[in-house]
């Protein structure tokens, strides 16, 4: 396919996207279902990093950080990634867990926005994910102080080097400082462009019985 035919297929589904809607009769009563839909329509798209997702941690002192991390499973008990727990946004989650994350599938004109609290994933599950890694990137989270100042490129290759031979022909254990978090969501918004910005939003907010309130915003 030459460049100008891709040009014609990407106009053609965003306007085929923004025409299509949200409509509430349609739409699924459970997020979750709703995300899975939309998550395997991204993925059917080929779209560059579908798991990508913009993490919103806060400080102490109240003050906003955020960064692109990889959405690593989810269920009906939330949205799970994986990181360094003495990174900033490590800090930050011990200082206040609340946070927020969004999606943004340009290709679909659609965005889902999540906001909830941050809990550590069961070791286990943490162990379990990490021994599926490359090895590569296990030897990366132990020479890697996420987030600390380091004097030079050549000290972090250094201390690479210092985990490749420590492990050498073993099994690279996870280290503590390293694992998951799952943002527990109460309130999941999902966002679909429409013509002259008259865009749709619909928002979940999960009530104290458990159930999920759907609501309908405005652009």
């Amino acid at each position: 396919m030459n460049i100008l035919s891709k040009i014609r297929l990407f106009f053609f589904q965003a306007k085929h996207s923004a025409l299509t809607g949200l409509n509430e009769k349609s739409i699924a009563s459970d997020p979750f279902i709703q995300f899975g839909i939309w998550y395997r329509e991204a993925h059917g798209m080929n779209i560059p990093f579908p798991e990508a997702m913009t993490l919103s941690t806060v400080s102490a002192d109240w003050k906003p950080s955020a960064r692109v991390v990889l959405l690593r499973g989810y269920d009906e008990k939330g949205f799970i990634f994986y990181t360094n727990y003495s990174s900033r946004k490590g800090r930050e989650i011990s200082q206040n867990k609340n946070a927020s994350l969004n999606f943004f599938w340009r290709e679909l004109n659609r965005q889902v926005r999540i906001e909830g609290e941050l809990e550590k994933v069961p070791v286990e599950l943490s162990d379990k994910y990490f021994s599926g890694r490359p090895r590569g990137s296990q030897i990366g989270a132990w020479a890697s102080d996420q987030s600390s100042v380091i004097e030079s490129r050549d000290f972090l290759v250094m201390k690479e080097k210092k985990f490749k031979n420590e492990f050498k022909e073993k099994d690279i254990p996870r280290p503590s400082h390293w694992g998951g978090y799952r943002l527990k969501p109460q309130k999941i918004e999902f966002w679909q462009a429409r013509l002259n910005r008259l865009h749709d939003r619909i928002l979940y907010t999960l009530k104290e019985d458990g159930n999920w309130e759907m609501q309908r915003l405005a652009p």
